[in-house]
């Protein structure tokens, strides 16, 4: 295989002249969206997000959680100025949101679920009109679209229309749209969600070295081993509100507990088990996922007997019994009341 070297991107930085001394290039404070559906008798208002504070840092990956329907996009929308909010204020990489809405595209980046790529041109023909949509003189784009067809090893495929390429290949591609200005914040929207394992470490690989070379990123994921191992720090959105932030260990340790996960036949007997459980005195806290009973308790492994003994005393049927420390989905399931993964899925 041949080893491709690339200079780091040098990232320009004269505009971040008003961010605070703690290294702050994005805030938020009581950010809000309302909505009005419906029209007449049948108008209502919904409050998408109800005051969403949140600060992060230059130079790190931060994660972006919430369930389906959390606000977790209309947050995303509001700070990368796709959306206006209806109240509150934000500084995005030292610019006002709503004063400067101009400089902040200036200055992030954003690639979406969906791409943004022209499937009818190639991947010189994409980059190139990026460059030059922001400003970027033809012989300088020229080169940064080289440079960064050589950077994300797309040497093979460049030349070919966009419409030709995978999934991993277009993701690349979308990935170096969304940089080609050298930006130093970057919005994920769930960069990797569709990809094969290879295409998600790959593209992750190159997520940690823009990290390495100064760049702040923003992601949206609902895939655990990513929020939980590649981001600095996390924050989880449910109904409106920011609900918990902190690294993944800061998070689980706010737990405390081990969970006991118990595996049932179907919901009818789930539901006969939770009946069982719920009140007893060691049980902190108790969700039900699908067919199974996470059990929220101290001393977790020294309880396994007394769970199944008060279920076999319930007559009730057991498939599947473990011990699990604190995850992230625990935290999630906590926090929410609902399953990280399920909402993956």
């Amino acid at each position: 295989m041949q080893t491709i070297h690339v200079s780091p991107v040098k990232l320009n930085l004269e505009h971040i002249k008003n961010i605070t001394m703690n290294n702050v290039i994005l805030r938020t404070q009581k950010l809000t969206k309302t909505f009005v559906s419906g029209r007449g008798k049948a108008q209502r208002t919904v409050e998408a997000v109800r005051g969403v504070d949140l600060e992060v840092y230059e130079g790190e990956i931060f994660g972006f959680l919430g369930p389906n329907g959390a606000g977790k996009t209309t947050t995303l929308n509001m700070v990368t100025t796709l959306l206006a909010p209806s109240s509150g204020q934000a500084t995005v990489v030292g610019n006002d949101l709503l004063k400067n809405p101009i400089q902040v595209r200036q200055h992030i980046g954003y690639v979406s679920q969906a791409g943004g790529s022209d499937t009818a041109a190639n991947a010189y023909e994409n980059l190139i009109l990026q460059a030059r949509l922001y400003g970027i003189d033809l012989e300088k784009a020229t080169q940064r679209a080289k440079d960064l067809v050589e950077r994300f090893q797309m040497s093979e495929f460049a030349d070919r229309l966009a419409s030709t390429y995978s999934g991993g290949q277009r993701r690349r591609l979308d990935l170096a749209l969304g940089i080609v200005h050298h930006p130093p914040l970057v919005f994920l929207d769930e960069p990797t969600i569709g990809l094969d394992p290879q295409s998600r470490a790959y593209f992750w690989d190159e997520i940690i070295r823009l990290k390495k070379d100064g760049m702040t990123i923003f992601v949206t994921t609902h895939y655990l081993d990513e929020a939980d191992n590649l981001c600095d720090r996390l924050a989880i959105i449910d109904h409106g509100h920011i609900v918990a932030v902190g690294t993944g260990q800061e998070l689980k340790k706010q737990i405390g507990a081990e969970s006991i996960v118990v595996g049932f036949q179907n919901e009818k007997v789930l539901n006969m088990a939770k009946q069982s459980l719920e009140n007893q005195v060691f049980v902190q806290k108790i969700y039900t996922e699908e067919n199974k009973l996470h059990l929220f308790v101290v001393e977790g492994e020294k309880l396994l007997a007394e769970v199944l003994r008060v279920l076999d005393k319930s007559q009730v049927v057991v498939q599947t019994i473990e011990l699990a420390k604190p995850s992230l989905d625990d935290v999630f399931l906590q926090k929410t009341g609902r399953s990280l993964r399920e909402q993956g899925e």
